[in-house]
């Protein structure tokens, strides 16, 4: 195993662990990638995340194919399919975070209630169309659901979103599950006050530069 290849798993690694220390996954209901070389190196199926060393993640090229004795996650499709179609797309991560699912079972996505929905690209973060886990239905609807954006809920099933790399990837999970608990607390009080089109353009244009310091991108 190369230099580079055992650095990012053991990233990959060490971003299940966070993901579920911050309580946004438990188990291993969720799954973590990051892109590498021509493909992607993924986390493997079934295997508990603190079992996991860096010779276990899984690297599998674009065209579905793995490398070593471990399958790789029954979400493969999912990832395979970003990175092949968002060039932007340097990690993924996906999670089973609980208010998030809780939205998606209702098959609800969260509008623009809040000024920071716009951290996941655009005036609300949509909820897919149902399909079967795995399957590669699941990933035409989640990419339908995701066009203009970097996350989207994913309909009786869970939270799926990309970032540049893998801090950043599991940063929007975060973000997003808080959004997701704000929402699912203010609709038991009542029905949010939603952001105007010409409000959100306003802080879509100052999200340009939002988190971004100089020389650092």
């Amino acid at each position: 195993m190369t230099e580079n290849k055992y650095s990012l798993s053991q990233q990959i690694i060490d971003t299940c662990l966070s993901m579920n220390a911050s309580g946004i996954n438990h188990g291993t209901s969720g799954n973590v990638s990051a892109r590498f070389g021509e493909g992607f190196l993924v986390t493997p199926s079934g295997v508990p995340y603190e079992d996991l060393t860096p010779e276990k993640i899984v690297e599998m090229d674009l065209n579905g194919g793995h490398k070593g004795d471990l399958l790789p996650s029954s979400e493969w499709r999912m990832h395979r399919d970003i990175y092949a179609s968002r060039a932007e797309a340097g990690a993924v991560v996906h999670t089973h975070s609980a208010h998030a699912t809780a939205l998606a079972t209702l098959r609800r996505g969260i509008p623009c209630f809040h000024y920071m929905i716009a951290v996941a690209g655009g005036t609300d973060i949509r909820c897919s169309d149902y399909a079967t886990f795995g399957s590669a239905e699941l990933s035409e609807t989640m990419l339908k659901a995701m066009e203009g954006r970097k996350a989207c809920l994913l309909a009786n099933h869970g939270y799926i979103g990309f970032g540049a790399d893998l801090c950043k990837a599991l940063a929007l999970a975060v973000e997003v599950e808080g959004l997701a608990k704000q929402y699912y607390t203010a609709l038991q009080m009542g029905e949010p006050v939603i952001l105007s089109d010409d409000q959100m353009a306003e802080v879509l244009e100052k999200f340009k530069t939002y988190g971004k310091q100089p020389n650092k991108g």
